[in-house]
């Protein structure tokens, strides 16, 4: 998911393959903090079903794109480029937020089991 939101022209170290493993983590946190709401606890993630896990994971796929691709914008035909690539990606991202950090969303996400 992180491939596809950096897009094809990305530089290869940004794609490389776990490059990306080393910045999940405070991404995962950042979307906690800014929800108030752990989503990355054990006994959260494990009600969040198949039909509501998708914007967790496209709202973190967005955000490390972001970093990913203002860390090195090298693989990109301009600046241009990437930064409306890391402009859609925070437009999505902040959507996606917005829905997270209501309270309402958050008691339909964990009880859509």
């Amino acid at each position: 998911d992180i491939n596809l939101r950096v897009g094809t022209n990305a530089s290869a170290t940004v794609r490389a393959a776990g490059w990306f493993d080393t910045i999940i983590l405070d991404v995962e946190a950042k979307i906690n903090c800014l929800c108030t709401f752990d989503y990355s606890a054990t006994d959260a993630a494990a009600t969040i079903t198949a039909t509501v896990r998708p914007i967790l994971i496209e709202t973190g796929a967005c955000l490390a794109a972001i970093q990913g691709i203002s860390w090195d914008m090298s693989g990109f035909t301009s600046r241009g480029e990437a930064e409306d690539m890391m402009s859609i990606n925070r437009d999505t991202f902040l959507r996606n937020l917005s829905l997270l950090k209501n309270k309402n969303k958050q008691d339909f996400i964990n009880a859509a089991t």
